[in-house]
């Protein structure tokens, strides 16, 4: 792995290190799982000072390339982002497998999936929910919160709005949905499912957010507001979903009509 610095750059020295060791890892020259040079052979190679190096790891870090592990230096993360198709995650084929969209997904990729529920209750929707869900006066819903995990690794955190006049008295109000999931049990009580609307946009999260998915300092979030419609048209459910940047690529197929 070649660590020369350009004196003469403009670019900062900690940045050229962190473009070094990028390329090395891209390139499979330090493949997944191998752990990087120590901070003083790092030194000694670039010529660079301990700070400048530390700099540089912990921009790797934060870009999710490596994981540091106390006491025994940085690796590169064996794991690649999970590749989430939108144009496959919903296909009734994995509800009818009685696989909900993130088991299927993860199953997909050699993963073991876990959810957690930390909520299920009737609440008032606010206004923005009430409004996507095309509620009129009655704006009961039913929240379902979820953790999902890959490899008892946190991946996202998902919330769940359904008209409580669809929920009430159903597997969807339960802490267990059972298989297949809330998708399943809204086509069973005869709401077929037409089509997803899903607006992404990314931010920094909540401190909150940051403890849930183990987040490294300065790793973003991706957050999905997902709606689900009938084939009468009629919204059935809104999931607001919080997203681990470094842990996930959105991957959308667009017709060219």
């Amino acid at each position: 792995m070649l660590l020369t610095i350009d004196p003469t750059s403009d670019r900062p020295a900690y940045r050229q290190l962190a473009d070094r060791m990028r390329t090395a890892i891209a390139s499979g020259d330090v493949a997944p799982g191998e752990q990087l040079p120590s901070e003083r052979v790092i030194m000694d190679e670039s010529g660079s000072a301990r700070g400048t190096v530390r700099q540089a790891i912990a921009l790797l870090k934060a870009e999710g390339l490596i994981e540091i592990e106390h006491g025994r230096g940085a690796f590169v993360r064996r794991r690649p982002p999970v590749r989430r198709v939108a144009s496959d995650r919903f296909a009734r084929r994995h509800r009818q497998a009685g696989k909900a969209a993130f088991e299927a997904e993860m199953t997909a990729e050699g993963r073991a999936p876990e959810v957690e529920v930390l909520e299920v209750g009737p609440h008032e929707a606010d206004e923005e929910t009430a409004s996507r869900l095309q509620l009129g006066r009655d704006r009961k819903v039913l929240v379902r919160r979820r953790r999902y995990l890959a490899d008892g690794q946190p991946m996202e955190l998902a919330t769940s709005f359904v008209p409580w006049k669809l929920a009430r008295g159903t597997a969807i109000a339960e802490m267990n949905t059972g298989p297949g999931g809330i998708y399943a049990r809204l086509e069973e009580a005869g709401h077929e499912l037409d089509r997803f609307v899903e607006e992404v946009s990314g931010r920094m999260p909540s401190p909150e957010e940051t403890r849930a998915l183990r987040l490294s300092a300065g790793v973003p979030v991706i957050t999905v507001v997902r709606t689900a419609f009938d084939t009468d048209g009629q919204a059935v459910e809104v999931c607001d979903t919080v997203m681990a940047a470094d842990r996930y690529v959105l991957s959308y197929v667009l017709p060219a009509r």
